[in-house]
């Protein structure tokens, strides 16, 4: 496997803290399961950190299919380089960042996406050169 296969893996495992997080701010918000068991029918909106949280975890899920698209296209052609293992690595510590930095309405997490989508451009490159 490759570095760039594991830093994946570290992204996903990321990725379910993230989602833990989340909902368990939400879940304070709500101070109770009810909605959380029931069938959702009615949506709920998230204020505050909770909200924050929520809005960061759907954009790592948009950034993260074309990360997982990249790095996988780059394990079936055997292309890893250097190019590649510090996009992904840029990619991950970026996302690690932006969590708080999302959660904590920072002004400059606009910086850290950006850094993100850097790795994930470094990765394209990688894979197209």
């Amino acid at each position: 496997m490759t570095n760039e296969v594991f830093i994946l893996v570290y992204t996903v495992i990321l990725g379910l803290i993230h989602l833990a997080i989340a909902a368990l701010a939400a879940r304070r918000q709500e101070g109770n399961l009810k909605w959380a068991a029931g069938p959702r029918d009615e949506p709920v909106v998230h204020t505050g950190m909770a909200g924050r949280l929520e809005r960061s975890f759907t954009n790592f899920k948009e950034t993260f299919v074309f990360f997982a698209v990249i790095i996988i296209c780059l394990a079936l052609r055997g292309r890893s380089s250097e190019l590649s293992q510090i996009g992904a690595t840029v990619y991950l510590v970026a996302r690690i960042f932006y969590i708080p930095a999302y959660a904590y309405g920072w002004p400059f997490r606009f910086a850290i996406w950006g850094v993100s989508m850097f790795g994930i451009i470094a990765c394209l490159i990688a894979l197209l050169i």
